[in-house]
């Protein structure tokens, strides 16, 4: 026998069950979560059946207090039913949170149907489950605000599918409020890491070059090499640059170009000249130096630098040249250079050197750079 019979007699259920009253119903339901929360023993598949039944039939007819403590009280147990369970959580949210926060029953398509269906409050419970599956997870982000996306993508057990992800870190170019809570996702790709670099804050560069590991990247040097002829080639060049990149392709056959050559090109206010060099020396579009070159604080200069290993004085020089190229040698430089060297030291050569990589292989970062203000 199960335990009904310790607890109210099914007569005694079927008496309540009868009467209209409010307090009658409100009786019942609280008798009845009293037995699938009771120590004493589970209910055997009978009696939890009938219970299930019971309530669901009662639910619309109870008062809502008696709803809320229902659905707080059934939460955390396996014995409801997945009906009865989504009655709750289709309900106003103060009766639906618990249920959509923590019941385990729940199935992804009844999640699906409460984003699609009801409120943004329904939408952030969800968000915050202890397990929300990739599904769930993409109807969130395609249903919801930016609130909600913010909580789906702290939450560390939220399963977000390669699709989204990608989408989300587009997203981030506009949302800064997507960006560190992306960065801090363990699942999110290293390449898709790299790509974000080029819009998020300086701290959050700092953490995307000095924290993501790389040691398990793997780069595939004949699509390295495809993508820098691609590059060398790129249509939206202007003459001048055009020269500029011929010329720098010769000295590289020569052997010819290097730090020194660099230093030069700067030192000569042949600014064209330097970023073809540099573009050729490390594989990148003309356009991510030229955003080095104007970025003011200095810090993809100073990855790509790093990646080319040049010395810590060698940086510094190339850096003040670039600066007193901007400004004739007006700017106050002493706390910018101290800063930016204190990050060239921190850097390690092979964060910097998958860095450049990935700008290299990926034809995206050119409109990412595009569609960014310049920085000042």
């Amino acid at each position: 026998m199960g335990m009904l019979s310790n607890k109210i007699a099914s007569k005694d259920l079927l008496l309540l069950a009868q009467e209209k009253s409010f307090s009658s119903r409100n009786e019942l339901v609280e008798n009845i979560s009293d037995l699938f929360l009771s120590s004493e023993g589970r209910l055997n598949e009978h009696e939890r059946a009938l219970m299930n039944d019971v309530l669901l039939k009662l639910i619309k007819s109870v008062e809502k207090s008696v709803k809320k403590e229902l659905s707080k009280r059934l939460a955390g147990i396996d014995d409801v039913s997945p009906e009865l369970a989504a009655k709750l959580a289709n309900d106003t949210i103060d009766i639906a949170e618990p249920m959509l926060t923590k019941s385990g029953v729940l199935k992804d398509e009844q999640l699906i149907e409460v984003i699609r269906n009801r409120t943004e409050a329904h939408r952030m419970a969800i968000a915050i489950r202890e397990y929300v599956s990739e599904d769930v997870s993409s109807e969130l982000i395609e249903n919801s605000g930016e609130d909600v996306v913010e909580a789906l993508i702290q939450n560390e057990n939220a399963k977000i599918s390669d699709l989204s992800v990608q989408y989300l870190v587009a997203e981030s170019k506009n949302v800064d409020r997507f960006q560190e809570p992306l960065l801090n996702r363990q699942d999110l790709p290293i390449d898709l890491a790299y790509r974000m670099y080029w819009w998020v804050s300086a701290a959050l560069r700092r953490k995307i070059v000095l924290e993501f590991d790389v040691d398990s990247v793997q780069i595939d040097d004949a699509i390295e090499m495809a993508t820098k002829t691609t590059l060398q080639k790129h249509d939206s060049l202007d003459g001048i640059m055009r020269t500029a990149l011929a010329l720098a392709r010769e000295l590289a056959s020569k052997g010819e170009l290097n730090l020194v050559f660099l230093q030069r090109c700067l030192r000569q206010e042949k600014i064209n000249l330097f970023v073809a060099s540099l573009s050729e020396m490390t594989g990148l579009d003309v356009k991510i130096i030229w955003r080095a070159v104007r970025e003011r604080t200095g810090e993809s200069l100073a990855i790509i630098a790093k990646s080319l290993e040049f010395d810590r004085d060698s940086f510094a020089s190339l850096f003040l040249l670039i600066v007193q190229s901007r400004t004739g040698g007006r700017a106050r430089t002493t706390g910018l250079v101290n800063s930016i060297l204190s990050l060239y030291d921190d850097i390690k050569v092979k964060n910097a050197k998958t860095a450049v990589r990935h700008w290299q292989r990926d034809f995206g970062y050119q409109n990412a750079i595009l569609d960014m203000r310049d920085a000042v």
